[in-house]
């Protein structure tokens, strides 16, 4: 490039410091396998504003001064040695991998962020860089949670999705109208799986829109009831949790559940238990994304390598939940923070850059 930019971005100062600080950031050229996208609009995540109210509570690897943000989408810009499958002008999505590897520099909260090339995909020019900013981080967690061994280690999605079939299984989903829930089906769906998972009646119609099989009532008295009948019999390929209670809900299920190769483990990711004691026999996971989950044979990369790119094209994966965009500017970041703290039901909070 014949002159380098000029990077601003929302720095976390310290531990606790609202709100983030939005000043100069360096800009950095990418290495092998890197390239520099101009970011168009970021998404907001639950660990964003968890780490700036916690401070060292919540991520404690992380060093101040910090880039939080993990979901992006804009412009290639630069791209590093080895680069092949993007060139400078694409549009892309991408996910940030500043948390996962401590590093600032691949942070989303900023006009100029550095993407590991196996962590993003081409974007459709029918796809808005706001829409598509829903995408990376419940791509990066629901991939690693459903198709990585150590997890439930579901087969991969494909395009066309595989057919699927209550033979081959069935996968339990909470929380299924949240931005991880809402990918998580989809993703499920791809690979060939039934899918049950649970809602708020508002969001029935929407869940099943996105492929799920069932849905049922998360505050329903009777949903452990209700799910065990649906998938009486039927082999079960694992529970992911996502929600407070979800824990225990999957793990009465899973417990009591007699079929064929059911698999008793749930991949946690997020959401408190209810205080009950878990079935021995069930195992909970919770998931990890650290620097393997970012590496280049993780599934993750696998998914935004092999799947994510023709699924986008062809309408097979559709961006979801619907974006609400704050803002635009870096200074809206504390403003988008609020309104996710708040609470969003089948919505994500986007910033505009």
């Amino acid at each position: 490039m014949a002159q380098t930019p000029e990077n601003k971005a929302a720095w976390l100062s310290g531990s606790k410091v609202t709100p983030p600080e939005i000043g100069p950031a360096p800009y950095t050229a990418p290495g092998p396998h890197q390239m520099v996208v101009r970011n168009s609009a970021v998404g907001i995540n639950q660990v964003d504003w968890a780490k700036q109210l916690l401070g060292e509570g919540l991520l404690g690897h992380i060093s101040y001064p910090f880039i939080l943000g993990e979901d992006v989408a804009g412009t290639v810009v630069e791209v590093g040695e080895g680069i092949e499958r993007f060139s400078v002008g694409d549009r892309v999505v991408a996910a940030a991998g500043a948390i996962s590897l401590n590093s600032s520099l691949e942070g989303g909260f900023q006009l100029y962020t550095v993407i590991r090339e196996w962590l993003a995909a081409p974007l459709p020019d029918s796809i808005t860089f706001e829409q598509a900013s829903v995408i990376p981080l419940a791509i990066f967690t629901a991939s690693h949670g459903l198709f990585d061994t150590e997890y439930l280690g579901l087969d991969l999605p494909t395009v066309p999705a595989l057919q699927s079939s209550s033979e081959k299984g069935t996968v339990i989903i909470t929380g299924g109208s949240s931005a991880v829930g809402s990918t998580a089906i989809q993703l499920a769906v791809s690979a060939g799986y039934e899918v049950v998972t649970t809602a708020s009646p508002k969001n029935f119609d929407y869940v099943k829109k996105l492929g799920a099989t069932h849905v049922f009532d998360y505050k329903s008295e009777t949903v452990v009831d209700d799910i065990s009948a649906a998938v009486k019999g039927l082999p079960l390929a694992g529970g992911y949790s996502i929600g407070d209670g979800s824990i225990d809900l999957l793990a009465a299920v899973l417990a009591k559940h007699e079929g064929p190769s059911t698999k008793k483990v749930i991949a946690l990711a997020g959401g408190q238990p209810g205080g009950g004691s878990l079935h021995p026999s069930v195992a909970v996971k919770f998931i990890l994304l650290g620097p393997d989950a970012a590496g280049p044979d993780s599934v993750t990369g696998k998914v935004y390598k092999n799947y994510l790119p023709e699924a986008l094209a062809s309408g097979q994966y559709v961006p979801s939940p619907e974006a609400i965009v704050v803002g635009k500017g870096l200074e809206k970041i504390q403003e988008a923070f609020g309104a996710h703290m708040q609470g969003v039901s089948a919505k994500k909070i986007v910033v505009s850059l």
